[in-house]
């Protein structure tokens, strides 16, 4: 699996996993127990992952959403 997105942002993270479904993209929020576990004091950013075949694909889905998504 490949990093699409690692953010603090609650909402964020809503609106790319509806964003991404809509598509028809398969993810993974992987974090999510961690942050919980620490308090949600934005120590652990939650991190979205998508599979290798579909990067290229969740990367334009996201097009219009204003962030910078890593290499």
């Amino acid at each position: 699996m490949r990093l699409l997105l690692q953010t603090n942002d609650i909402v964020l993270i809503s609106y790319v996993s509806h964003l991404l479904s809509e598509e028809g993209i398969g993810f993974e929020v992987f974090d999510s127990y961690i942050s919980a576990m620490e308090g949600s004091i934005g120590a652990f950013p939650r991190r979205i992952m998508v599979a290798e075949e579909d990067l290229a694909a969740a990367r334009r889905a996201l097009g219009n959403v204003a962030l910078t998504l890593p290499d």
